[in-house]
This record gives C-alpha cells, structure tokens and sequence, in this order.
C-alpha cells in the first residue's frame, strides 16, 4: 500500500481528486474516493523556460491550495500518478509517493 500525497489549487481540487480516483486511488476496504485535505498556501517562482498555469517569470507567486493525502494499492498506484500529472494544471505538480508498512 502506499500513500500518496500532492498539492493542488483550491479551482482544480475536485477535477485533480476526480481523476486520481478514477485510477484506483482512494480504496479503503468497502469504501472508496477517501482522501484527507487541508487548506494552505503554496509559493513558487517561474524561472526562464518555465511556461507557468499562474505567475510571471521570475516573480514569486502565493496561491491557495490544498494538500491531498490518500492511500493507493500497489496495482492502480503508477496509473494514480499518471492521472494526477494530466489532470493538474501545473506544470510540475508537486507531490509524494511513500510505501506504507503494515505492523
């Protein structure tokens, strides 16, 4: 099992979460679409090359965003992270894949 977690704007928090559950993520026993999220903000500045969602160029820009938490099997988790990277509107999206153990 693994936990996934990301960071999306508030404007595209249900699309992105929409997407990723469609893969398989989110499966907790007789439940499904289970994700923990919590409000924050996030900063970033676009460097040259950088073809950025929100911001200029080499401008630091804030923007409110949500973090997502939720669990994934082994078998949906790469398709998981696929739909996230297509569904985000970021051109990095941000976010952690950690192996849970079981004790």
């Amino acid at each position: 099992m693994y936990k996934l977690c990301f960071f999306v704007p508030e404007d595209h928090l249900e699309a992105v979460k929409d997407a990723i559950f469609e893969a398989g993520a989110g499966r907790i026993g007789d439940y499904d679409r289970c994700c923990w999220q919590t409000a924050g903000q996030g900063q970033f500045r676009p460097l040259a090359g950088a073809s950025p969602f929100v911001g200029q160029h080499e401008t630091l820009t804030r923007v409110t965003e949500f973090k997502v938490e939720l669990v994934c099997d082994e078998a949906h988790i790469r398709s998981a992270v696929a739909a996230l990277k297509l569904a985000h509107p970021f051109e990095e999206p941000a976010y952690d894949v950690i192996l849970l153990s079981d004790f």
